[in-house]
């Protein structure tokens, strides 16, 4: 019997629990321990999820008996900690985006392939099923050529400064937060970058993109609308047009956080809607995990490889450079 991927988590906020009790419901993980800088939040973790507990980053690292390690931290500490794992010798799943910017996401690439290990961007609805019958209704000509995708996220978070998503200095704003799950659906759906991105932003107080909107063009003249933020609430659909129809996607980001299912309609010229649905028995976390374990021999997963990471980074770089946005980690770069 194959003994399960023993897994540990670098932080305690709230996608560390997510992915945590993911775990308990994967077929192929189990988490044995984490780590924290902070003592309070270590032990409130520590009260739901009973593993070995490590004051320090570093000595989650040490931890002879971790295989592999989800990186939970905010994004400015990604790039750091995904080299030190990959020196550490253990595999990787490093939460989206997995940097700054494209060059720090080169030095992650370049680490684990100097080390020989595992590594994944943590974009879990590229691990659903539903994103595979969506891909294969694409390419099946359900709904001819694709012409354009519309693809948005963006949510109304409460008015603090000082918190990760507001300020300039945790890499705050919405395009690196959860517009790169935008770029990611629509360069997967094109198969191709973009060749050229027009944008435009509000940009707040706290010198964050609180809105932000692009427009893509890919070869072949595929058009992608994208919009994302973090002061305003969307419907947070894709719909995607072809020349014979369309296909909406009520949810997906998240899709099914719990065993279920999820639907996705498929709309033709003439013909009634149709439901598409798609059954798990595995809550999207646990489907996450359970992808990295089925890829840990490869080196890289299938459903986001190292090329697509990288070509996602690029992009949103581009993307941040038309709206004038720049981090520290920018200049440093």
């Amino acid at each position: 019997m194959q003994t399960k991927l023993r897994w540990g988590i670098i932080g305690t906020g709230a996608i560390a629990r997510k992915f945590a009790r993911g775990l308990k419901e994967s077929h192929t993980g189990q988490l044995v321990a984490v780590g924290s800088r902070s003592h309070e939040t270590l032990n409130g973790f520590l009260k739901d999820f009973p593993v070995r507990g490590h004051a320090s980053y570093d000595a989650l690292l040490a931890d002879r008996e971790v295989e592999a390690v989800y990186i939970s931290t905010p994004h400015p500490l990604h790039a750091e900690w995904a080299v030190r794992t990959a020196e550490a010798g253990k595999h990787i799943l490093c939460e989206k985006p997995m940097a700054m910017n494209a060059a720090e996401a080169e030095r992650i690439v370049d680490a684990a392939r100097k080390a020989g290990i595992f590594l994944m961007e943590a974009f879990m609805y590229r691990c659903h099923p539903q994103t595979a019958r969506l891909l294969e209704l694409i390419r099946g000509g359900r709904i001819g050529t694709v012409r354009l995708v519309q693809a948005e996220f963006s949510f109304r978070s409460p008015w603090n400064p000082e918190g990760r998503l507001l300020n300039r200095a945790l890499g705050g704003g919405g395009i690196l937060d959860v517009g790169c799950y935008c770029v990611s659906m629509a360069r997967l759906l094109a198969g191709a970058e973009p060749t050229e991105i027009k944008a435009l932003a509000q940009i707040g107080k706290t010198g964050v993109d609180e809105l932000a909107v692009a427009v893509l063009k890919f070869p072949g003249g595929m058009l992608a609308q994208l919009a994302t933020g973090v002061r305003l609430a969307l419907a947070n659909h894709v719909r995607v047009w072809g020349e014979e129809g369309m296909i909406e996607v009520p949810s997906p980001w998240a899709v099914n956080r719990e065993p279920g299912e999820s639907v996705l309609t498929v709309q033709r010229e003439g013909a009634p809607a149709e439901e598409v649905i798609t059954r798990t028995d595995r809550g999207i976390y646990a489907i996450e995990a359970d992808a990295v374990a089925e890829s840990i021999a490869a080196g890289e997963s299938p459903a986001m490889s190292w090329a697509d990471s990288l070509g996602n980074m690029r992009t949103l770089d581009r993307w941040r450079e038309e709206i004038g946005l720049r981090y520290d980690a920018d200049v440093r770069k």
